[in-house]
């Protein structure tokens, strides 16, 4: 029991308690704390300096003793009534904060992780072979994105110019996307660093990744299909990408772990997690303009985020506090469970329809788009993972 007086239903009780970084009028942003509807401001109710550093990269880099020992703290603070006086002065109304970037994102990396994604967009674009190529199962697929372009929810998505060229035309041409896009996402936030040069283990996971946030990898489409051969993605994604403001500790989503879907292919040993079931059953909502198209089952993916992690650093490459790693589009089988529009439009072919009567293809400008998600909860009841937002501004 607790002497705050939660919402029935709140996804921000005490099983939950996710970091951010907020200010009110006139203050510095510092951490915050969501509980209910409210923020404990931590830098004053800890007088600890670390958390008026402006993000959480300082508080992460302390590692996994300090952020169960703070937890532990603060769910006294919740739950015992003599800590009530001290405590409740620095609790501010969640509805007088403007929240911020919650870390200081230094490498950026985007996977390729859901089969049901992958085995759509390979149907959409080679209908007549296989949809899957031939490395899927045995490696999670990934590319280092533009961590200097990742902005908090909220941010507005200018509408990307670039080279596209259409099937029917013989030439590139230039200007603003067609066919601009959502990924929605689940992204992993690193606390502690690695060495140069030493793997990290699937086991070493929790040693690591101190929390999750909500992704929106936008995407322009046309843009991605005319440079995206041979090397990968690049202007199509490296405009913009969008966090939530709240991200829950590792340790909150210990009821939400599950094991992975059966793998029909022999992984190698070192993405072999028999033992270490990293899958999260986390269940996604998207939103255009207020109106529910498609809930993504986290559940499904393929590739878990310690398999990830093992992966991204099997060639030695290092870990910094502040590395963000996403999941990739979190798709179902279902058509209302796909987590982007070129499936859930077909590759444009099949329009979307609306409760309005308009439909859509891919995005225009004016339209808003919400992520959010729940997981369960070791209270029984459900955590949120927040939202995160954006609207489509016309091209610049």
């Amino acid at each position: 029991m607790s002497w705050l007086d939660l919402p029935a239903g709140t996804g921000f009780g005490l099983d939950n308690l996710p970091y951010g970084v907020f200010s009110t009028t006139g203050t510095a942003p510092r951490t915050g704390v969501a509980v209910g509807d409210a923020v404990l401001d931590l830098a004053a109710a800890t007088g600890d300096d670390v958390h008026a550093t402006r993000s959480l990269n300082a508080f992460m880099a302390r590692g996994p003793r300090a952020w169960a020992d703070l937890r532990a703290q603060l769910t006294e603070w919740f739950t015992d009534e003599t800590h009530r006086g001290d405590v409740e002065p620095y609790l501010v109304p969640h509805d007088t904060v403007t929240m911020h970037l919650p870390v200081e994102v230094a490498d950026y990396v985007d996977f390729y992780s859901s089969q049901d994604h992958a085995e759509n967009l390979g149907r959409v674009f080679r209908p007549d072979s296989a949809p899957l190529p031939p490395n899927w199962k045995h490696l999670p697929i990934g590319y280092h994105g533009r961590a200097g372009t990742v902005r908090v929810s909220g941010t507005p998505v200018v509408r990307p110019s670039g080279q596209r060229r259409a099937p029917a035309d013989d030439a590139p041409t230039f200007g603003p996307s067609q066919r601009l896009d959502i990924e929605a996402e689940v992204g992993f936030v690193v606390g502690v660093g690695s060495d140069l040069g030493t793997p990290v283990p699937l086991a070493a996971l929790p040693e690591h990744v101190f929390g999750v946030c909500l992704v929106n990898d936008w995407s322009a489409r046309d843009l991605q299909s005319w440079e995206y051969v041979p090397l990968g993605p690049f202007l199509g994604k490296s405009f913009l990408t969008s966090v939530s403001p709240w991200v829950v500790p590792l340790a909150a989503l210990e009821a939400a772990r599950v094991a992975p879907p059966a793998r029909d292919v022999a992984l190698l040993p070192y993405l072999d997690d028999t033992g270490e079931p990293w899958g999260l059953d986390l269940t996604l909502e998207v939103r255009l303009n207020g109106e529910l198209v498609s809930c993504p089952p986290f559940g499904r993916m393929y590739w878990t985020p310690a398999q990830q992690l093992a992966h991204m650093t099997v060639n030695g490459a290092s870990l910094r506090t502040g590395d963000l790693y996403a999941s990739g589009t979190v798709s179902g089988p279902g058509k209302d469970q796909r987590g982007s529009f070129i499936e859930l439009s077909w590759g444009g072919r099949e329009p979307l329809a609306l409760a309005d009567g308009t439909t859509r293809t891919f995005l225009e400008d004016g339209d808003d788009v919400t992520i959010t998600a729940t997981a369960p909860g070791a209270a029984g009841g459900r955590i949120s993972l927040g939202e995160v937002t954006g609207r489509v501004r016309h091209a610049r």
